[in-house]
């Protein structure tokens, strides 16, 4: 019986470490690596835009915080 728990933990174990090596040597392959930098220009595009959406947001804050409402040629309404 004990020999029997001791090769199937082995096998187990073994199966274990086989697919853990499997997916590490798969990420370090052409398609891996290319399917890593995809997901990561898609992230960097993400917060991009994400900058610029609050970029904006802040913008329009600090034109309505000094009275202006982003119309060129606009005067301050402490001025009119």
């Amino acid at each position: 019986m004990r020999r029997l728990f001791w090769l199937v933990t082995g096998a187990v174990l073994g199966i274990v470490a086989f697919r853990k090596a499997s997916k590490k040597v798969e990420a370090f392959r052409p398609s891996g690596v290319a399917s890593s930098i995809g997901s990561l220009a898609d992230a960097v595009r993400g917060f991009a835009a994400d900058v610029r959406d609050a970029m904006a947001e802040r913008e329009s804050e600090l034109l309505a915080g000094i009275g202006l409402d982003g119309r060129l040629g606009a005067k301050p309404a402490d001025f009119e």
